[in-house]
């Protein structure tokens, strides 16, 4: 699915090269697409759900793998019931994209999705208090705008299709709220671990009720699909480790580009005009929105400087 990189928490700049970073995010965002790519191939045989599974049951290996280099004591977390939600939410955000991949081409989805930076910006004021001045409220609604311009009211299937993808984002900017609530009260590896398990117990209550039985084509197909996601997740985190939010962001929307190439190379779908219009839209509000949250930032480290 799509996973802009605001899912992890921002690091501090500093004067270490940004230039692997730079290349640990974009390798990311390539590897999200190549799973976007895979999960549509396997959405024509298989429900959401069970992709999901498959999807998830990697992803708990990767998070053992990674909590294994650390201390399993310290996996239980300060504040369960907020790693639950964000598991619950994270699930959703993943399960409302694939199903959306059904019926939408790849770059369509990936447009779509990215409004989660104007869905963050208005549940940060009643959920984390934060204020929300006129720029970045224009910069809501020009991104609400861009989808408006891909999803095209009126226009049938796409217009039924185009939901999911948008409670996508909707979950994805929850699951960014939830993680800036808990802070760094936890460990990275904490969360991925909760994050993970949460959502393979539930897919495993709602597996039996939209079950198909499964080749070992489709198995293989699926822990791919779980390898790229969570190696992209693992390379985000180490980019974000050395290098500020603000300077990574733009390479996020990388994501478009390779979304709309791959869905060229494997399925021929082209986007149209209005598409690229509206996504160039989306792009445009979510750097400017990266703009604004940097030099409120800065502005909060002056202040703290001089009281």
């Amino acid at each position: 699915m799509s996973e802009p990189l605001t899912i992890l928490p921002t690091a501090p700049g500093t004067a270490a090269p940004v230039l692997p970073s730079i290349i640990q995010a974009t390798l990311a965002v390539l590897l999200f697409s190549m799973s976007d790519v895979l999960a549509k191939q396997l959405r024509v045989s298989l429900p959401a759900v069970e992709i999901a599974w498959l999807r998830y049951v990697t992803f708990v290996g990767f998070a053992v793998v990674l909590a294994a280099r650390g201390r399993f004591a310290a996996l239980w977390p300060k504040r369960p019931r907020l790693q639950v939600l964000r598991g619950v939410m994270l699930l959703g955000s993943a399960v409302f994209f694939i199903t959306g991949l059904s019926r939408l081409q790849i770059a369509e989805a990936s447009a779509i999705s990215f409004v989660s930076p104007a869905f963050i910006t208005a549940l940060s004021i009643p959920f984390l208090g934060e204020v929300v001045g006129i720029r970045r409220w224009a910069a809501v609604l020009a991104g609400l705008a861009g989808v408006l311009i891909v999803i095209r009211p009126g226009s049938g299937a796409l217009q039924s299709a185009a939901i999911y993808p948008v409670l996508s984002a909707m979950c994805w900017a929850i699951t960014i709220i939830v993680t800036r609530r808990m802070g760094t009260l936890d460990r990275t590896e904490t969360t991925l671990f909760w994050s993970a398990l949460v959502g393979l117990l539930l897919l495993t209550v709602l597996l039996p009720f939209d079950f198909m039985p499964l080749t070992l084509g489709q198995v293989g197909m699926g822990a791919l699909i779980g390898l790229a996601a969570s190696t992209g997740q693992y390379l985000l985190i180490l980019a974000y480790r050395r290098t500020a939010a603000s300077l990574l962001a733009p390479f996020s929307y990388a994501q478009l580009l390779s979304s709309t190439l791959l869905g060229y190379v494997v399925f021929g779908a082209v986007p149209d005009g209005m598409t690229f219009l509206g996504a160039g839209i989306i792009v445009a509000s979510g750097l400017y929105t990266v703009h604004r949250e940097r030099i409120r930032a800065r502005a909060q480290l002056e202040a703290a400087k001089h009281p």
